[in-house]
């Protein structure tokens, strides 16, 4: 029996299917490499975001597509990430691929804290991020990410932003002390968030998360107005009331023209950590219903657990992944991936589409 070629792995691998993408690996571009050696074929496999959800799957799919091939007897993958931008071609932050607010309809429902998560879930899977602090009325970031009292540097005209962990962090808690209340009308709010877009130097990024104030008031409208985003994720808990401003959170990115990547539960569930039971304080899958009901993606829960408060009060935001129980950073990893899954496809539908440049 004849060995396998090089046009016949192709083929195969044109058979197989990226989950979300809707495509072939072959003709979305992933595969970049193919060698045959012995009866082994090793296949150079790029993915369009270092936390795909979906790599496992993927992995599973081509080696048992391989397989059908003669002679054929191991398969070895060969995994890269590059991540693709999802934005409107800009004279705005060119070198920022993708740009996501992380928006509330109330406050209390952890936005800040689903924010910094995946800020650094997407950090952890070796993609270059940034964190904004767009919370101008309750700046928490810097905090949250052990960077508080820091003071950014210039140079010329920019501000160089501090990196806490390997992410680009700026709030306007770098410039105020920390017990002043920042009384400010929305025209100042707006000025401080087009200082951040414009002369803060955040380099090259794959990710800017933007962590939004709670509600529908004015940053999200300048945040939308100034630049193009790929798109915003909603926070909430469980319960009736903080649904209702879910809600609410939702219909006003859909008017201002700003792609709901989907919504996550946080404080989903808690189970004590000295008996294992587990207690629906704020009930639970309201926020999946929600979402299911208004046509946007349900990115996961994340469970109520000490630990990522104290590390998020401590401002070691990584632990969160690592120090946490299995059931926590698993479903603190499974929302990351599940956003990056979202931002992924956004940048494939717009590559459908013709090319749109913004002035």
């Amino acid at each position: 029996m004849a060995a396998a070629t090089k046009d016949q792995v192709f083929g195969q691998l044109s058979t197989v299917q990226d989950p979300e993408l809707n495509g072939d690996l072959v003709s979305l571009n992933m595969i970049k490499d193919v060698w045959i050696e012995r009866g082994c074929v090793t296949v150079h496999v790029e993915l369009p975001a270092p936390a795909s959800p979906k790599k496992d799957k993927i992995g599973s799919d081509v080696e048992a597509a391989l397989k059908q091939l003669p002679e054929i007897e191991t398969v070895k993958i060969e995994w890269s990430a590059q991540v693709r931008s999802s934005r409107p071609q800009s004279p705005s932050l060119p070198a920022i691929k993708n740009i996501v607010a992380v928006g509330a309809g109330k406050g209390g429902v952890g936005k800040s804290t689903a924010a910094v998560a995946l800020a650094y879930g997407l950090h952890r899977s070796g993609a270059k991020v940034g964190l904004m602090d767009a919370d101008v009325y309750g700046p928490s970031i810097p905090t949250m990410t052990g960077v508080e009292g820091h003071k950014p540097a210039i140079s010329g005209e920019m501000i160089v932003p501090p990196s806490a962990g390997g992410v680009k962090v700026m709030s306007i808690g770098f410039m105020v002390d920390r017990d002043k209340a920042l009384i400010w009308r929305g025209p100042m709010a707006h000025g401080v968030i087009r200082q951040f877009l414009e002369q803060v130097d955040w380099g090259e990024l794959d990710y800017l998360i933007v962590d939004l104030p709670p509600g529908t008031g004015d940053v999200p409208l300048s945040l939308a107005q100034q630049i193009p985003l790929t798109g915003a994720i909603v926070v909430c808990t469980p319960q009736d009331v903080a649904l209702l401003d879910a809600r609410r959170a939702v219909k006003m990115f859909e008017q201002l023209k700003v792609d709901c990547l989907g919504v996550i539960e946080n404080m989903s569930y808690y189970i004590c950590p000295s008996c294992g039971h587990r207690d629906e304080l704020f009930d639970h899958g309201g926020a999946e219903a929600t979402a299911k009901e208004l046509g946007v993606p349900f990115l996961g829960g994340i469970p109520l657990n000490a630990n990522v408060r104290m590390f998020g009060d401590a401002g070691v935001p990584e632990k969160m992944f690592t120090d946490t129980p299995d059931y926590v950073s698993e479903a603190m990893n499974k929302v990351v991936q599940n956003a990056a899954g979202q931002i992924s496809l956004k940048s494939e539908r717009l590559a459908d589409q013709p090319t749109l440049t913004i002035e």
